[in-house]
C-alpha cells in the first residue's frame, strides 16, 4: 500500500468514528416497538374502566387507528359502540365529534359551509368558510345507513384523501383523521345501504356481538353504581403519529406477500377459480385494497402486540374484519345459511401456507 492510499484510509477510518450512528438521536424500531406494546397494554387498561369485555373490538379499533385506517363498527343498539369510540378518543388526547346520521342531514351539516359576513375593517361582505364537524382527529358517524347516499358521499373524500373540497378551494384535515362509523343491522327501513365504493373505505368491518353472561351482570354493576371513573390520557398526537410510522416499517416476509394474495384471489369467482364454495355462492370476490389493508392491518396487529415481524397468525386475525364487506354474495349463499365469515373460514382452510405455497407459486 502506498502512502497515498494509507493516508486516505486512515481518514476514512477517521470520518466513520465521527460519524453519527444512523439510531442517533431517535429510537431503535426495535424499542419503539416495544413503547407501543407497552402503550397498547395501558390503553386496554384505561379503557377497561368505561367498556366492559368488546376485547376483539377494542383490539380491531385500535389497530385501524394506527394502521391509519377507517372502522365500520355493526351492531344491535345499545352495545356501547358510541361509548367506545368517545372513550378511545379521551385515552388518545384527540379532538372528537359526532355526527348524527338522520335522513334529512346535508353534506354541508358535514364539512362546513361559506358564510356571508361582514368585514369589521372595511365593511364589506364576504364569504367565509364555516368548518364542520369533520373537522377533527375522531368522527364518530353513527348510524351511517340512516343518511341518503349524497350525504353519505360527503365522506368519501375526508376519508379517502383527507381534506375538503368547498367552492373549488382544498381545505386539509388535522393529522391524526380516523372515521369510526356504526350502523344498525337489523332495522332495514328508511335506511340506505352503504354503496360497494364506500364500503371499500372501510380497513376493517367490525361485528360488536352481544356481551357474555358475566360481562352484562358487570355492566349493571359498573352502571349503576352511581361512580365514575375519570379516563387518563394515554399518547398524546405526536405520539400517535410517530407510532403509525414504526408501523410502516414492521418488516414481512416474501411468502406472507403471497399468502395474502393468494387468500385475496380465491375470493373471486372467476374462471380459474376452482373452490367450490366461492363458484357457487360468490357473486364478486375483494378487490386489491384488501391485499394492502391486510398486510397493513397485520403490521399494526404484530407491534400492538411486541413483535417487530408479522405472521401468519395476524393476517389469519384480520382476515374477516378486512374480507367480510369486500364480497358479494349471491341468493343460493342466502338460502344455505352462508355467510361471509363462514366463507372466509373455508377459504382459510383451503389456502396453503408455509412450502405449501411456495411450491404452489
Amino acid at each position: 500500500m502506498t502512502k497515498k492510499a494509507a493516508k486516505k484510509a486512515i481518514t476514512k477510518k477517521k470520518a466513520a468514528k465521527k460519524a453519527p450512528s444512523k439510531t442517533t438521536g431517535t429510537k431503535s424500531d426495535l424499542q419503539a416497538v416495544k413503547d407501543l406494546g407497552k402503550a397498547n397494554d395501558n390503553l386496554r387498561a384505561e379503557l377497561s374502566k368505561a367498556i366492559v369485555g368488546m376485547d376483539n373490538v377494542i383490539e380491531e379499533t385500535l389497530i385501524a387507528i394506527f394502521s391509519r385506517g377507517h372502522a365500520l363498527l355493526e351492531g344491535v343498539p345499545g352495545l356501547a359502540k358510541t361509548l367506545l369510540v368517545s372513550s378511545v378518543a379521551e385515552c388518545l388526547s384527540l379532538s372528537f365529534k359526532r355526527i348524527q346520521f338522520t335522513p334529512d342531514l346535508m353534506p354541508s351539516d358535514i364539512t362546513g359551509s361559506e358564510v356571508l359576513q361582514d368585514d369589521p375593517v372595511t365593511g364589506k361582505r364576504l364569504f367565509q368558510f364555516s368548518k364542520g364537524p369533520i373537522f377533527a382527529n375522531m368522527i364518530l358517524a353513527d348510524e351511517i345507513n340512516r343518511t341518503p347516499p349524497k350525504t353519505q358521499a360527503a365522506l368519501l373524500e375526508a376519508m379517502q384523501e383527507k381534506q375538503v373540497s368547498i367552492s373549488g378551494d382544498d381545505y386539509k384535515l388535522d393529522a391524526p383523521f380516523f372515521v369510526l362509523a356504526t350502523q344498525n343491522p337489523l332495522e332495514q327501513e328508511g335506511t340506505y345501504s352503504l354503496p360497494e365504493a364506500q364500503l371499500d373505505r372501510f380497513m376493517f368491518k367490525i361485528h360488536v356481538d352481544y356481551p357474555t353472561f358475566d360481562e352484562e351482570i358487570e355492566i349493571m354493576k359498573s352502571v349503576t353504581s352511581g361512580v365514575s371513573n375519570a379516563l387518563t390520557s394515554v399518547l398524546k398526537k405526536g405520539e400517535i403519529l410517530a407510532l403509525q410510522d414504526v408501523v410502516s416499517r414492521i418488516h414481512v416476509t416474501p411468502h406472507l406477500y403471497q399468502y395474502v394474495a393468494t387468500l385475496v384471489r380465491n375470493t373471486r369467482p372467476d374462471e380459474d377459480n376452482k373452490i367450490d364454495v366461492v363458484k357457487n355462492y360468490v357473486s364478486w370476490g375483494c378487490g386489491p385494497r384488501a391485499c394492502l389493508n391486510l398486510i397493513t392491518g397485520a403490521k399494526a396487529r404484530a407491534a400492538l402486540n411486541g413483535n417487530v415481524n408479522v405472521s401468519l397468525d395476524d393476517i389469519k386475525a384480520l382476515a374477516k374484519p378486512v374480507l367480510r364487506h369486500r364480497m358479494g354474495l349471491n341468493f343460493l349463499a342466502q338460502s344455505d345459511g352462508e355467510t361471509t365469515d363462514s366463507i372466509i373460514e373455508q377459504l382459510i382452510d383451503v389456502t396453503p401456507e408455509g412450502e405449501e405455497l411456495h411450491g404452489a407459486a
